[in-house]
C-alpha cells in the first residue's frame, strides 16, 4: 500500500527533525518562515549558480554571467551578489548573519518584482538565536536543491511540502489555514482531471491545489503552462507562502497583487473557470455575511451570516464556465443541515441539477480538525458533450472506511484508495478508460432526483449506498460453535499460563508472596 504524503525522498524526515531540533523556544508558526525562507534561498541560489557557470563558459561567445536577462530568459531567478548562498555559508557563524540574510531577501525582491513583499525578513530578530541560525544554514547548505537533476525530481518542492505539512501538524488548528493534506488534494485533482484550461482556487492556502494540478498535467503527457492558474488568499502570511511555493517550481499564477477576502474583495470578478478546486475554511462565522445580503452571487439563496459554507458553494458556482466543474472540501454538516436558509440553498442547487457527485471521507485526515469531511462536485453541464449523460442523477461514494492511521491522530488515503474513488467517478461519467460503472452496496450508488427528494434533499452518501454485502456464510451452526468454542478454550488456557508465569516472576523479585 502506497501513501500520498508527497515526500518520499528518504532524507526529508531526518532533515525536518534536525531543523526542528534547532527551533529552541520559537513557535512553529514563526519558525516555519525561518526554515522555508532558507530553503527558498538555497534553491534559487543553486539554480542561479548552475546557470552562472554555463554563462561563464560561454563568455567568449558574448554571454554575460552578470546580466539578469540571461537568467530570466531561462526561468531562473536573478540572485544579486549579496543574496547568493556562498555569502551566507561563509558568514554562518558571524553575529551579523541575520542582517545579511534579511538584506539578501530585500535585494532579491527588489530585482524580482513578482516576489515583492513575499519573502520573510525575520532573521535579524532578537528571538532567533544566531548560533542556531548558523547551524541551520549549515544543515540546509548540505543539500543540493537547485541543480538540474534535483530540480527535475522536484526535490526542493517535495521537501518544502513535507515541511509545510509538519509545521501544520505542529501548529494544530492554525496549520489548517495554509495546508490541505496532499492525499485530499490528489483525490480532488484525480477526480477533476484538469488537463487544460483555467483553474481557480479562491481560498488557495499555500497553493497545494495548483502544484498538484500541474503535476497531474505533466504526469499525463502535458506540460507546464497547459493550465492557467488563478487564486486568492485572505491571509497575508499564507498568501506569501503560496507565492514562494509556486515560485520554486516555476509555476506562473495570478494570485492577485495582494491578499484579499474573496467575499468582500473578489480579485477575479470576471473569471469563469473550467475547474474550481478549493478547501475553504469550515463553518466560518466571521465572514461578515450581513454586509452582502443582496450580492449577485447568491442566486440560490442568501447564506446565513452565521456560517459561510453555502456562501463558498455559491461563490464557486458563480465563477464556473458553462461547462465548468468544481470539486471542493466542506464540513459534513453541509450535506444534511436543516437550518432554513442552508436547506433552501442546498435544495435549490440540487433542483438546478448541479450536484454531480458527493464523497464522504474518513475522519482525521486534516491537521486543522479531526471531524470527517466531504467532497462536493458541482457540474454546470452534466451532459458535458464528452462522456455519458447524467442529467437528473448524482453519484454517492461512501469512503468513510478507507484510509490508514499514520500516527495516533492522523489518517491518510493510499494511492490505491485514491485511484479506487477516482476510477469509480470516471467510470460513472462514462470514461471508457476507467472501466464499467456499477453500484456497489456500501460504497457507491447512483441516485435519481426523485430519490434525493425522498430524503429531503440530504446528500449524505450513507443514506444512499446501503450496507456492504457480506460473503455468504455456509458453515453449519453446530460446527461453527464447536470451532469457536475450541478457539476460546485454547486462548483461555494460554491466558492462564501467562498469568502463572507473571506471578512466578514477581515472586522471584520478592513480590506476590
Amino acid at each position: 500500500m502506497t501513501f500520498s504524503n508527497g515526500a518520499k525522498i528518504g532524507f526529508e524526515k531526518r532533515l525536518y527533525k534536525a531543523a526542528d531540533a534547532l527551533r529552541s523556544n520559537m513557535d512553529a508558526a514563526e519558525y516555519k518562515h525561518v526554515v522555508l525562507g532558507l530553503l527558498f534561498l538555497k534553491y534559487i541560489s543553486d539554480a542561479f549558480e548552475e546557470q552562472y557557470q554555463k554563462l561563464e563558459a560561454e563568455k567568449d561567445e558574448g554571454a554575460d554571467p552578470e546580466d539578469p536577462d540571461e537568467y530570466m530568459a531561462k526561468n531562473v531567478f536573478w540572485v544579486p551578489k549579496e543574496a547568493r548562498w556562498p555569502q551566507f555559508k561563509s558568514n554562518a557563524k558571524q553575529p551579523h548573519i541575520g542582517k545579511l540574510i534579511d538584506d539578501g531577501m530585500r535585494a532579491i525582491e527588489k530585482i524580482n518584482p513578482e516576489l515583492k513583499n513575499v519573502l520573510p525578513k525575520v532573521y535579524n530578530t532578537p528571538a532567533l538565536d544566531k548560533q542556531r541560525l548558523g547551524q541551520l544554514i549549515d544543515l540546509v547548505g548540505d543539500i543540493g536543491l537547485g541543480d538540474k537533476e534535483n530540480r527535475s525530481k522536484d526535490i526542493l518542492g517535495r521537501v518544502y511540502e513535507y515541511f509545510l505539512s509538519e509545521f501544520a501538524s505542529a501548529e494544530g488548528k492554525r496549520g489548517g489555514q495554509f495546508y490541505t493534506p496532499q492525499c485530499v488534494v490528489r483525490l480532488l485533482v484525480e477526480m477533476l482531471s484538469p488537463y487544460q484550461g483555467r483553474i481557480f482556487d479562491p481560498a488557495c492556502g499555500s497553493g497545494g491545489m495548483f502544484v498538484q494540478s500541474e503535476r497531474f498535467v505533466e504526469a499525463h503527457g502535458g506540460k507546464l503552462g497547459d493550465i492557467s492558474i488563478y487564486g486568492q488568499e485572505s491571509n497575508h502570511t499564507t498568501w506569501r507562502l503560496a507565492k514562494m511555493n509556486l515560485a520554486i517550481r516555476g509555476i506562473d499564477a495570478n494570485l492577485g497583487k495582494e491578499h484579499a477576502d474573496s467575499f468582500h474583495k473578489d480579485l477575479h470578478p470576471d473569471l469563469k473557470a473550467d475547474f474550481v478546486l478549493a478547501n475553504p475554511p469550515f463553518n466560518a462565522s466571521d465572514w461578515q455575511g450581513e454586509l452582502l445580503k443582496d450580492d449577485k452571487r447568491w442566486k440560490y439563496g442568501t447564506p446565513p451570516a452565521s456560517n459561510a459554507n453555502f456562501a463558498w458553494v455559491q461563490h464557486f458556482i458563480h465563477h464556473l464556465a458553462p461547462n465548468g466543474i468544481a470539486g471542493f472540501v466542506l464540513a459534513n454538516g453541509s450535506m444534511s443541515t436543516t437550518t432554513i436558509a442552508e436547506l433552501e440553498i442546498r435544495r435549490n442547487i440540487i433542483e438546478a441539477d448541479l450536484v454531480d457527485c458527493m464523497v464522504a471521507l474518513p475522519g482525521q485526515l486534516f491537521y486543522s480538525t479531526q471531524i470527517p469531511v466531504c467532497l462536493w462536485f458541482i457540474s454546470r453541464n452534466k451532459k458535458n458533450g464528452k462522456f455519458r449523460e447524467r442529467r437528473g442523477q448524482t453519484l454517492f461514494i461512501d469512503a468513510r472506511e478507507l484510509g490508514t492511521l499514520i500516527d495516533r491522530v492522523h489518517r491518510e488515503l493510499s494511492d490505491e484508495e485514491i485511484k479506487k474513488i477516482a476510477d469509480t467517478y470516471h467510470a460513472w461519467r462514462g470514461d471508457p478508460h476507467a472501466g464499467r460503472y456499477e453500484d456497489i452496496p456500501g460504497f457507491c450508488k447512483t441516485a435519481t432526483m426523485e430519490e434525493i427528494r425522498g430524503h429531503n434533499h440530504i446528500l449524505t452518501p450513507g443514506r444512499y449506498v446501503g450496507l456492504e454485502e457480506l460473503e455468504e456464510d455456509d458453515e453449519p451452526f453446530p460446527e461453527k460453535m464447536d470451532r469457536l468454542t475450541a478457539i476460546l478454550k485454547e486462548q483461555m488456557d494460554k491466558s492462564d499460563e501467562l498469568n502463572h508465569l507473571i506471578w512466578e516472576n514477581l515472586k522471584d523479585i520478592g513480590y506476590g508472596e
